[in-house]
């Protein structure tokens, strides 16, 4: 009798960096402009230990339940069903709303390729969005295994794109730019410090994909919190160099365009170009905006699936699994056509619901679950004053974007 293979740590750390690393990480730098890099850097490192926590915590309450169990079955057993209510709108809101995302902008940058080839076939965005979303649709709809593989193909070609455009750009880092010295106008750093969070909790949103590592991994928990922390950590070590290379080089009052087009990538690229002479730069950071955002649209359908199957009670067969597929892309697709041009918005209102399931209620299971489960195999580090912390994190986070959309908070123009 054969012993199961199982599988690498690389293919569940790619899987959680894929799903983290997205469009969240494209609007870092305009998103922490107010702060800098230095605040930038902070927020970032706070986020990582609180988001990384708590999809720890997630961990520990799954493996007290069946293989394949997702949060609906988990949240209506330890918290009743009100919770699993309003966190399940909170869930398919999240996880579909960053699906539309990623089709729109993954649809525009399919369209601008495929007609930047100069031939004869020209497509619309509307045409680049179904094929993005129908060829990568397709490894999730296969399995988890296909999406580890095509996840650690993106991810190495998007660590290689983006160490080819951020190299040049490093390189050139100014110091006065970087600390946001060299300009005696400046406005302070402080006021802004509000406004970085929420854009921030959403690049390391991954935890719709614990319930899908629990399963690959065979409920080894020990495998699952090793993949779990080298993905965040890839993840917070892109996100620094990023932020080091477009704050070092694009000053901080020239980031007023970009603002004002609402953070959109187009407008970021075309505001460095300014700083990046050399061609190759400029296409290597379009071929890692792309492969960033299609990493991250398999991580993010991927969790919706696994939730989708496990809420309807969908079997694991072909046609079990096209039902899903059907469920998980096709609502966020026909949204894509009616409503080309939703990106920017769909991720601003996408992190107020993430808050919720990915910070706050994994605190609250976890107390829960160590109530009704005293003996457990694997139990995240801290004890219960980290259980208040990262409630305290979760709730730090609503203020914020509440107070950003009454215009309470001070945003950076």
């Amino acid at each position: 009798m054969t012993q199961k293979k199982i599988p690498s740590l690389l293919g569940g750390a790619m899987i959680i960096a894929g799903t983290a690393i997205g469009a969240g990480m494209l609007a870092n730098p305009t998103s922490t402009a107010g702060i800098w890099f230095v605040g930038s850097a902070i927020i970032l490192f706070y986020t990582w230990f609180c988001m990384t926590t708590s999809g720890l915590m997630l961990l520990e309450v799954n493996l007290h339940y069946p293989t394949g169990a997702s949060f609906d079955t988990i949240v209506t057993d330890l918290l009743g069903k009100r919770w699993n209510f309003l966190n399940g709108l909170s869930v398919a809101f999240v996880l579909y709303i960053l699906t539309y995302a990623y089709i729109t902008s993954g649809g525009s940058i399919t369209e601008n390729a495929i007609n930047s080839l100069q031939g004869e076939i020209q497509i619309s965005r509307s045409i680049g969005s179904l094929l993005f979303c129908l060829v990568l649709g397709l490894f999730v709809w296969f399995s988890t295994k296909a999406v580890d593989r095509l996840s650690t193909i993106l991810i190495g070609g998007m660590i290689i794109a983006f160490f080819l455009s951020t190299t040049g750009l490093l390189s050139s880092v100014n110091s006065h730019i970087l600390l946001d010295i060299q300009n005696k106008n400046a406005t302070a750093h402080l006021p802004y410090l509000l406004t970085a969070l929420p854009v921030c909790l959403v690049s390391f949103g991954f935890h719709g994909n614990v319930p899908s590592l629990v399963k690959y991994y065979n409920r080894d928990g020990r495998r699952v919190m090793q993949s779990i922390f080298i993905g965040t950590l890839l993840a917070l070590f892109i996100y620094i160099l990023w932020q080091m290379a477009v704050q070092g080089n694009l000053p901080r009052d020239k980031f007023a365009p970009v603002i004002a087009k609402g953070g959109d990538v187009a407008a970021l690229l075309e505001a460095l170009s300014a700083y990046i002479p050399i061609q190759y730069i400029s296409i290597a950071l379009n071929f890692f905006a792309y492969m960033a955002i299609a990493s991250s649209f398999l991580g993010v359908t991927l969790g919706l699936f696994d939730y989708i199957a496990d809420l309807l009670k969908l079997p694991d067969t072909p046609l079990g699994r096209a039902k899903t597929a059907l469920l998980t892309f096709l609502p966020p697709l026909l949204l894509s056509l009616q409503f080309p041009y939703g990106f920017v918005i769909a991720i601003g209102y996408a992190g107020l619901a993430a808050t919720l399931w990915a910070a706050i209620v994994p605190a609250l299971l976890v107390k829960a679950s160590r109530k009704k489960f005293p003996e457990s195999s694997y139990k995240v580090y801290g004890g219960k004053g980290m259980i208040y912390f990262i409630i305290f994190f979760g709730l730090i986070n609503i203020i914020a974007q509440i107070g950003i959309q009454m215009g309470i908070i001070p945003t950076f123009k």
